[in-house]
């Protein structure tokens, strides 16, 4: 019970000491630039080629439903397509992103905290929350919808070229977004924010709470990956929920 409640709570105390301490001490905008090329510069070729691989593995499903039941991938195609924007670009984005982020936020404050950095920044007059967090969740909020989006055109052009090249049919019925309404994009766009803020969080809380030696680093960083990329897939089943009661 203990884990559950600290898994739920210990992001949403970090985030309300964060924004405390950057209205009261501002946040270093540089310092936000440097974790945004962190976090997206070094992740975009990681997310950009797996959803490219996404895109693929979706079109060849598409294709083989469609086979056995209707026969052209063209009925499916935007289906598929609504299905990409609103739910598996946005979250799948935000996995991989999760996956290098995360480890690299985790490893990094984890490392300050046992090699007793975190201490010595609170005797200078330094707040970690807003030199060291509020950076990370700044670059996380700008980034990550960033990369949801390059991840999210490069499964769809992914898509359409196998469905040409592959399957001889026109990839541009992959493309097609008749189903894809206002509701969609606002469903994509809440995601790949709300996963954005909670990234460096988690990987925040479990950096900051390390405690020992180089032991520690791992456990931290293990841990904050899998906070992270669990914390992806409850936000995502949340919003999904919530816009499906808005619509019934």
């Amino acid at each position: 019970m203990n884990r559950v409640l600290r898994f739920f709570g210990a992001p949403v105390v970090l985030f309300a000491r964060t924004m405390r301490a950057g209205l009261r001490e501002g946040v270093s905008w540089r310092e936000s630039l440097v974790q945004l090329h962190e976090l997206g510069g070094r992740s975009v070729w990681l997310v950009m080629t797996g959803m490219a691989f996404f895109g693929a593995v979706l079109v060849t499903i598409a294709n083989s439903q469609a086979r056995r039941f209707v026969g052209n991938v063209a009925v499916l195609g935007p289906a598929y397509f609504e299905l990409l924007i609103r739910e598996l670009g946005p979250v799948v984005s935000a996995l991989l992103t999760a996956s290098r982020a995360g480890a690299s936020h985790a490893a990094e404050l984890s490392t300050m905290s046992v090699n007793e950095q975190v201490e010595a920044l609170e005797m200078s007059a330094g707040d970690p929350y807003s030199d060291l967090v509020a950076p990370r969740v700044v670059a996380g909020v700008v980034g990550v919808p960033l990369l949801s989006l390059l991840g999210t055109v490069a499964a769809t052009l992914s898509a359409a070229a196998v469905a040409g090249l592959v399957f001889g049919v026109d990839g541009r019925a992959f493309m097609d977004p008749r189903y894809v309404d206002g509701w969609d994009l606002l469903a994509a766009g809440l995601k790949a924010v709300a996963c954005g803020l909670y990234i460096p969080l988690a990987a925040a809380v479990a950096g900051l709470g390390a405690r020992g030696g180089a032991e520690a680093v791992g456990e931290a960083t293990t841990d904050g990956v899998v906070a992270a990329s669990l914390g992806c897939l409850l936000i995502d089943l949340a919003v999904s929920l919530a816009f499906h009661l808005v619509r019934l």
